[in-house]
């Protein structure tokens, strides 16, 4: 047996809804009624504000976008020169545009983990097995 209910919803929240069935193939009832059953996706209104429209972008992706955005990995040379700054930093010996450079790598680092995270919640939401990445 089902019944019917008309249910006013805030913007927000129906537009997430409507951009993870689009991203999914899936109706918007199938998605709904995965989100009450199981909860609403993964939210970021807790994110830095400005990280906030990197991650609600991650919503409208399709699941193989998702995971390159899971499984993504800095390169050996961005990482090598982060860790020389931050090395350098230690014992004071940065420059003014190397202080700068370093809080630009250190902003990239946390939108890039923060952004990781969400896309694997967002898969595991969505009903993916996520291993440990």
């Amino acid at each position: 047996m089902t019944a019917t209910v008309t249910l006013q919803l805030p913007d927000p929240i129906y537009q997430r809804l409507v951009n993870t069935a689009i991203a999914t193939g899936r109706s918007l009832e199938e998605v709904m009624l995965h989100a009450l059953k199981v909860g609403s996706p993964p939210d970021w209104e807790n994110a830095p504000d400005e990280f906030k429209a990197d991650l609600a972008a991650l919503d409208r992706l399709e699941d193989e976008a998702l995971w390159k955005v899971a499984t993504g990995r800095k390169t050996e040379e961005e990482m090598a020169r982060h860790f020389e700054l931050l090395e350098r930093n230690k014992e004071h010996t940065l420059t003014p545009a190397e202080q700068v450079e370093l809080v630009e790598l250190r902003s990239q680092a946390d939108l890039f983990m923060l952004r990781k995270a969400h896309a694997a919640a967002l898969l595991r939401w969505r009903g993916h097995r996520v291993p440990h990445l």
